[in-house]
Formats: structure tokens, sequence, C-alpha cells
């Protein structure tokens, strides 16, 4: 099966290059794909420098939904049976690739989340960040009747006809709990499975704790609206 990395990175001029080497050491036989959106940094030069990735350089910053969808566009376009969204800024470990891929190499399942929550581990997240993950697990419970311990979580991995999917379509925003609801509403399987996850390697996130209220606020609306809004 053809498998593809995509990486969404925004400044990351400082970690770029050991996440290609780290997923290059863990999975030689994986391609990647990074789509540097709108960097002002010299992500984009450093990107370009490595011999095991190719670059898509938006002109503009369109955020994690716009690169992500890039990055499904290019994996439909080239024939790509599996595509894992990994950030760029080493929280998501490589070594843990394998599984994430394996309930899907397996047939079991169309998406696979790596979550942090599902079994206790030593990552340990902010506290208005985890406050926003409790509220959208118990949303998308009350909403479908299924538990995802981590629905925010962006380390995960899709099959072909969801890459074709979210080729297609995908949420603009802070996409990762809007297109759980999604894929659950078309009537794909998703599941998640365990994994470590490490602080950035550097960096600061953009998410304070007043804008998780925004985003918690933001979200609920556009997953209220997934619901009613067709997609083929």
């Amino acid at each position: 099966m053809k498998t593809l990395a995509i990486i969404p990175a925004y400044n990351e001029e400082k970690t770029i290059s050991g996440v290609v080497a780290s997923i290059k050491r863990e999975q030689p036989d994986m391609d990647i794909v990074i789509v540097n959106d709108g960097s002002t940094d010299r992500t984009s030069a450093v990107a370009r420098e490595l011999q095991h990735a190719a670059v898509i350089d938006l002109p503009v910053n369109l955020g994690i939904g716009g690169a992500m969808q890039t990055g499904y566009m290019y994996a439909a376009r080239n024939g790509y049976d599996i595509a894992i969204q990994i950030d760029a800024d080493g929280q998501h470990d490589p070594e843990a690739l394998t599984q994430i891929m394996e309930p899907i190499l397996t047939g079991h399942v169309d998406c696979c989340i790596g979550s942090r929550f599902l079994v206790k581990t030593a990552y340990r997240s902010a506290w208005n960040r985890r406050l926003g993950i409790l509220f959208f697990t118990w949303m998308i419970s009350w909403m479908i009747g299924k538990t995802f311990t981590d629905p925010t979580s962006g380390f995960r991995a899709v099959n072909r006809p969801i890459i074709e999917l979210f080729a297609r379509y995908y949420p603009e925003d802070y996409p990762e709990v809007e297109a759980v609801v999604l894929l659950e509403r078309q009537q794909f399987r998703v599941k998640e499975v365990s994994v470590l996850m490490h602080a950035r390697k550097a960096g600061q996130s953009s998410i304070t704790p007043v804008k998780s209220l925004y985003y918690m606020v933001k979200v609920s609306l556009a997953v209220c609206m997934t619901r009613i809004r067709n997609v083929s």
C-alpha cells in the first residue's frame, strides 16, 4: 500500500527537519509531503533542503484545515492508499505510526486516531486544553452516541475513501472535532488507539485560555452544522 505522511507546517523551521528524519527512520518506505502554510520564517527553505519530502508552499496562511485539505488533494491525485496527519512541532511520535496504520491495513477501520487519553500516559496538557477536550468528548457522545477520548488529536490515519472525501471537503478552522462527526455521519468506521505524545519541541502554542473559549464555541457551532450539511 502507498502511504503518505502529511505535515502541515507554519513557522516550524526549528523542528521540521527532525520530524522528517524521524518518520523516515521509522517508516523508510513512507512518502512525505510538507504543506508550508504561508510561513514567515525559513520553514519552506529548510523543508526544500531535505531529500525525503515533497513541499507545497501555500501563498497565504490558510490554517490547519486548508493546509490539510491541500495534503489530501495531493494524496488523492497521486494514488495514495493511506494518509497520516502528523504535526511539524515534534509532538507526534513517529514510533506510533505502525499502531495508527495497523487497524486500517487490516481492514478493521477507515480512520484511526492517536489518543493521548485512552490509557494513562506521561503526557500532560494545559488545563484549558484538557477542559476543551473533555467538553468535546461529551458533546460528540451526546450527539452520536459514541465516545472518543481525544477528538482534538491531529495524529490520525485515513484510508483511500476518506482521502477522496477530504480532498473534496474538509472542515476549515480547528477541523479535528468536526471531522470526527463528519466521518461518523458518513458511516465510516473510526477508532482510537493509545499513543504517547510529547511537548512541542520549539515555539509556543497559539491557543491561549481566551482562544480556547472561542475555539469551543466555534467548533460547537460547526459540529452542529455538520449534522445537517450535505457532503457527498
